[in-house]
């Protein structure tokens, strides 16, 4: 079982950053993918990002390549979403997920592929 837990949302203008970060509780983070995905007021949740169990294999949505970094501290069981020229349609619930992979360099888009879920961290981007 791993817990997980989102913090560093908030209210931030267009233009600004942010860095989210999720902390895992359980064994075995280090055998996790973790995956970042939001969900916009009257929208479906939507891929944002993935990392490898090891940070070497990296995925982003197109809508975030080049303003959002994903990354993870092993030591620390956290994994972290540094978000840069934030615009207002990055407005949402931010979720954190892990997907059991047992190692392998695997970095999933889908929903379905993830095991676990936080409860979410609002990210709001006023104009």
């Amino acid at each position: 079982q791993v817990r997980l837990v989102e913090s560093g949302g908030g209210l931030v203008q267009a233009g600004g950053s942010l860095r989210l970060s999720c902390a895992a509780s359980g064994r075995f983070f280090s055998s996790y993918t973790m995956g970042w995905f939001r969900q916009a007021p009257g929208k479906e949740r939507v891929f944002v990002a993935a990392i490898s169990w090891s940070g070497t294999t990296t995925n982003y949505a197109d809508s975030v390549k080049g303003r959002f970094t994903i990354s993870r501290d092993n030591s620390k069981n956290t994994v972290y979403l540094q978000m840069n020229s934030l615009k207002p349609e990055d407005t949402a619930v931010y979720y954190c997920a892990a997907d059991f992979t047992s190692r392998l360099e695997l970095v999933q888009t889908r929903e379905r592929d993830y095991d676990y879920w936080g409860q979410g961290t609002q990210v709001t981007v006023s104009s």
